[in-house]
């Protein structure tokens, strides 16, 4: 015990037993990483943390008589203004079902950054600006599924547009907007 206090006021970590855990994981894959590994293995001993917030969409609970006029444009977004690309993609996951241990790869495509789950079960893009090149590249994927964000839309059109092509390059995936 006393050793672990040690250990975490060296590294400025408060005392908790998941900082004592994180650590410790840390140690045993650089032991491993450092030892005799086969030629074929990528050395990989990543793990994740997650960690268990609010939801990532806004609360919207108005009725129609309390609202201004003046205030809509403010009620566009309806994910939080802190959350990031990746609380967005964790949400989705959570949603469909999927297991949060599958491998995800971060890309650039089109200038915009795009999240792959294991392969193709799920492709998501939560940037702004999303074009129709980007949106054929991800559909010609066939992935299962593949969400972006309502506001990546420059317009309504853009978003109809955008389930338009996957109708005809993969009228198989499950297309969502959050």
């Amino acid at each position: 015990m006393q050793n672990a206090v040690r250990m975490l006021d060296k590294l400025g970590k408060p005392h908790v037993l998941s900082e004592v855990t994180k650590e410790r994981i840390r140690r045993a894959g650089r032991r491993i990483v450092a030892g005799d590994c086969a030629e074929s293995w990528n050395r990989d001993v990543g793990f994740r943390v997650l960690k268990i917030d609010s939801s990532n969409m806004t609360d919207v609970y108005y009725r129609p008589d309390e609202v201004k006029q003046d205030e809509l444009f403010g009620q566009v977004d309806s994910v939080k203004p802190d959350r990031t690309a990746e609380d967005l993609l964790f949400q989705v996951l959570i949603d469909w079902g999927v297991k949060l241990t599958l491998p995800i790869n971060r890309e650039s495509s089109h200038g915009k950054t795009v999240y792959s789950v294991d392969g193709n079960a799920l492709i998501a893009c939560f940037d702004s600006g999303v074009t129709d090149a980007l949106i054929k590249d991800i559909a010609v994927r066939a992935p299962l599924r593949a969400v972006f964000r309502d506001t990546s839309f420059a317009r309504d059109a853009d978003r109809i547009n955008a389930e338009q092509l996957f109708r005809q390059l993969s009228p198989g995936t499950e297309l969502k907007a959050i």
